[in-house]
């Protein structure tokens, strides 16, 4: 099964982490994100944009509530000097991982190293909560493509860490990795998407995919020392003051 490519890895992104709402405004498809986050949240564009395109979706983000905010894709060049010009900066670059499944999978983790659970306990909630991920992103995950699976994980008989899973078109893509501060450094995250990749397989899927800020440096190598490798990335672009 060949690696796929970045545009193969923005779709499988949308089917997995969705927004609330889509709606079209000129080139551009506009999110409603509904507190999930950026990615659920940012414009793209579809085709070629202008300067005299922005006013426009502008409007539109602000009428949800949210502040202009554009993902910037590959092939996305063009625009992403637009909004350079038109005082955008750029925000939380992301770099995209994916692997064959069967590569990842090569050993069973301890039992409650990583156990598969849908929908969410509520240890898992209060874990993700202690990181950041809320009500609006818990709300994306129950939006999210099926098959989809959550993981909780206890390491030394304590609570450890949480991740989400939800699977299109045969790739897996892993969201919502969250390890307690205690409990890093103990090989938690490996075990993790260990047993990711076997849940994939076992639903007939074939990749497992992962995405990461790119300040990230922890979860970055993680993704590395497991073989996985880079398909591409995107960064957004936000005004710093609006």
């Amino acid at each position: 099964m060949a690696q796929p490519d970045a545009q193969k890895l923005y779709e499988v992104i949308e089917a997995t982490w969705p927004p609330y709402a889509t709606s079209q405004c000129g080139p551009f498809t506009i999110r409603e994100g509904r507190g999930g986050g950026k990615r659920v949240s940012a414009a793209t564009a579809e085709g070629p944009a202008t300067a005299a395109d922005l006013p426009e979706a502008e409007a539109a983000m602000r009428a949800l509530g949210q502040v202009p905010l554009f993902q910037i894709r590959e092939g996305d060049a063009a625009l992403d000097a637009v909004l350079d010009e038109a005082g955008y900066e750029i925000v939380d670059p992301v770099t995209m991982y994916a692997a064959r499944s069967e590569d990842i999978a090569t050993e069973r983790p301890p039992r409650t190293a990583a156990i598969p659970a849908w929908e969410p306990l509520k240890i898992m909630e209060e874990m993700w909560a202690s990181g950041g991920i809320g009500e609006g992103r818990l709300a994306v995950m129950h939006r999210a493509s099926a098959p989809k699976t959550g993981f909780v994980s206890r390491w030394r008989d304590q609570p450890a860490g949480a991740s989400f899973l939800s699977m299109h078109d045969g790739i897996g893509m892993v969201h919502a990795l969250e390890i307690l501060p205690h409990q890093r450094r103990e090989g938690v995250g490996r075990w993790l998407m260990r047993r990711a990749a076997y849940w994939v397989l076992d639903n007939g899927g074939h990749t497992l995919a992962v995405i990461c800020t790119s300040r990230n440096k922890a979860a970055n190598g993680l993704y590395s020392s497991l073989g996985m490798k880079v398909v591409g990335h995107y960064h957004y672009r936000q005004k710093v003051i609006d």
